[in-house]
C-alpha cells in the first residue's frame, strides 16, 4: 500500500469509527510506525480534511452543536484542573475546548470534547507523560467554551465554579 492508499485508508478507519481511535491503533492496523500515521494525519488536515485529535485519539470531525455555548474565563493550577472539568461535565455539560494568550503566537486553542468523568479520566492521565495543558502557557489563565443543553445549565456551570474559586469575573 502507497502513502496516497494508506492515508484513504485512515479516512475510511475514521469515518467509521463510532469511537476516537488512536494513532497507535492506525499503526498496527496499517502496518506501519506511529509517526507515519501522525504525519498522515498533519497532511489529511492540511489538505482539508476534517480531522480532530482528542485526548483518546483521532476522530473525523462531525461539527456538534448544543442549544447553548457559553465562555468562561478560569484560573488555577495544574493540581486543580481534574476538579475543574469534573465540574463542569456533572451537570452533564461539555466542555468543548481550552484558549489561552500566548506572547509569541497569540491565540491557542485546543479541543477537549470532554462531556464525562470518563473523558476528564482519560484526559487526566495524558498529563502523566511530559506534555503540558495549554493553560500551563499562561500562568493559568484560560478560556472554555462549554455546551450545553440551554442557558440555565451554563448558569448553574458557572455558579459552581465561581464557588469552587475557577472563575475570573470581570471587573
Amino acid at each position: 500500500m502507497d502513502a496516497k492508499e494508506r492515508r484513504q485508508q485512515i479516512l475510511k478507519i475514521l469515518a467509521a469509527a463510532e469511537a476516537p481511535v488512536s494513532a497507535s491503533t492506525l499503526a498496527a492496523e496499517l502496518d506501519v510506525s506511529r509517526q507515519i500515521i501522525v504525519g498522515d494525519v498533519s497532511l489529511l488536515r492540511a489538505s482539508g480534511h476534517g480531522i480532530q485529535a482528542t485526548p483518546r485519539g483521532y476522530v473525523a470531525e462531525v461539527p456538534k452543536t448544543y442549544p447553548f455555548v457559553g465562555t468562561v474565563l478560569c484560573r488555577h493550577d495544574e493540581s486543580r484542573l481534574e476538579e475543574e472539568l469534573n465540574t463542569i461535565v456533572d451537570f452533564g455539560a461539555t466542555c468543548i475546548d481550552v484558549t489561552v494568550e500566548h506572547g509569541i503566537y497569540g491565540t491557542l486553542t485546543g479541543e477537549l470534547g470532554i462531556s464525562s468523568r470518563y473523558d476528564v479520566s482519560l484526559f487526566m492521565e495524558k498529563l502523566d507523560s511530559e506534555d503540558r495543558p495549554l493553560s500551563s502557557l499562561s500562568g493559568g489563565l484560560h478560556l472554555h467554551r462549554i455546551g450545553c443543553r440551554d442557558r440555565e445549565l451554563f448558569d448553574l456551570v458557572c455558579k459552581a465554579l465561581r464557588e469552587k474559586g475557577f472563575l475570573v469575573d470581570a471587573e
